[in-house]
């Protein structure tokens, strides 16, 4: 793209998790570069992450800032990192929520607690929407007997695609159904993982997640990868649906937990 394409235009990653700083290091053109970070599904997702690299100009995020609002986005600029803002705190949510998963809880008990909460779904039926198969390594997962996503996508359990992942879906339905099998394969990996699985509240599973969260957005800011505490918010209610009477407030403190 940098040898085909005219001067001036601008050369965008609708990155996930790619660095961009490193895409612009191999162009002639490092100013022109930027993410377009687009949440999924796209036209639905109000949420564009423009993620500013170190070379990134001025000129260009004022115009992606521009173009956003004319397509109907709402935009936060972003620095760079692994996840940018959204997936990175997303991460450290899924970090304790696969935790509880191994030592404490069912998927469906997991999922219900940030159902309630106010999220549109929890994290396991979203694994179940994305796939379970992304960055799935089949064979040459390391720790197998280990790896609950590795036990499920082995069995061709990959999520809503193939009719099941950590929930059963029938034909043409997105309702999630808990499995039997599933919470054998869960228990066995606990066991194999020498993990004695022990009962924890609604309460205490929702602060594990959350404060995961918080502490993550503080990180963040003390990093300078978000400018200010309201960008956040506005992540995490316009790309994941955090519940807005909630406060909109993922950072409720400036300081790690």
């Amino acid at each position: 793209m940098d040898k085909i394409c005219k001067p001036g235009v601008i050369l965008a990653s609708n990155t996930s998790y790619l660095n961009v700083n490193e895409i612009a290091r191999v162009t002639s053109r490092p100013a022109d570069v930027v993410g377009t970070h687009f949440f999924s599904p796209a036209n639905v997702m109000k949420l564009l992450e423009i993620v500013r690299g170190e070379k990134t100009s001025k000129d260009i995020i004022a115009t992606l800032m521009s173009l956003s609002k004319k397509i109907g986005k709402v935009a936060v600029v972003v620095g760079v990192c692994h996840g940018f803002v959204g997936n990175r705190m997303l991460a450290a949510r899924g970090v304790e929520s696969e935790s509880l998963l191994l030592k404490n809880a069912l998927p469906q008990e997991i999922d219900k607690v940030i159902y309630d909460f106010g999220f549109p779904m929890g994290p396991f039926a979203m694994s179940d929407l994305a796939g379970l198969d992304l960055g799935w390594e089949g064979d040459q997962t390391p720790d197998k007997d280990t790896n609950i996503t590795h036990q499920l996508c082995a069995r061709n359990r990959r999520g809503q695609k193939t009719g099941a992942g950590f929930y059963d879906y029938q034909e043409g339905s997105r309702t999630p159904i808990p499995n039997a099998e599933v919470e054998e394969i869960i228990k066995k990996v606990s066991e194999a993982s020498h993990i004695t699985r022990e009962s924890i509240s609604e309460k205490d599973m929702l602060k594990r997640m959350i404060y995961a969260m918080i502490n993550e957005a503080a990180k963040i800011l003390e990093e300078g990868i978000a400018l200010r505490p309201s960008d956040i918010d506005v992540v995490w209610v316009y790309g994941y649906g955090w519940p807005v009477y909630r406060g909109g407030r993922p950072i409720m403190p400036t300081k790690s937990a």
